[in-house]
Formats: C-alpha cells, sequence, structure tokens
C-alpha cells in the first residue's frame, strides 16, 4: 500500500488511485485559496491542482499535457496535475504557491 508525504502529512492509498481523490479523501486539499472551490473537479482543465511529484506515477494524460503547456506552467516542466496522476508507489508531493500552485520553491 503506498504511501504519500504532503504537506508535513502522511496518509495511505491503494496502488492505481488517483492523487487527489486520495488527497481529498484524507481531508487534504491540492489547492490554494479560493481553488479550492473554484476548480474543474478533477476533469484535468483549470490546473489549479498542480503538484511536483517525487515517486512512482502513472504518464501524463492529453488533458494533462495540454493543460500544463499554457500559463501560467509553461515554465515549470515538473509539475503535474494531480487529478490526472494515479499513485504507483511511494510519493513526496509539493504544493508551490500562486493560485495554481505554479510558483516552486526551490529547495
Amino acid at each position: 500500500m503506498p504511501t504519500i508525504e504532503f504537506m508535513g502529512n502522511l496518509i495511505s492509498c491503494n496502488e492505481g488511485d488517483n492523487l487527489r481523490d486520495a488527497l481529498i479523501m484524507n481531508n487534504l486539499a491540492p489547492y490554494n485559496g479560493h481553488a479550492l472551490r473554484l476548480n474543474c473537479f478533477g476533469l484535468g482543465t483549470c490546473g489549479t491542482c498542480a503538484v511536483k511529484i517525487t515517486g512512482p506515477v502513472s504518464r501524463m494524460t492529453r488533458i494533462e499535457k495540454t493543460r500544463l503547456s499554457l500559463p501560467p506552467f509553461c515554465a515549470e516542466p515538473k509539475l503535474r496535475l494531480s487529478c490526472q496522476v494515479k499513485v504507483l508507489g511511494n510519493l513526496k508531493v509539493e504544493k508551490g504557491e500562486g493560485f495554481w500552485g505554479q510558483i516552486l520553491i526551490p529547495g
């Protein structure tokens, strides 16, 4: 059973679970500020659930590639949309600053 480290929390999920859903099921959200209510609810179109992931996950979907190729994401190639990611093993997930979480802090 994979574990996910996110914002100082460790949670477990099943292999193949959707990352966004796993976070939400554990009362954690991959959103900043008003994006908690202003999002596409997992369709991959808004980009507000963008996170940096270290660990094994599914390949990028066409929807995810398209959204991440548009502003404000084009300058940060390391981001993924948590709503489009399947968990394949233990992960470390980081959320950046900004409405979309697109501003990553080095470190």
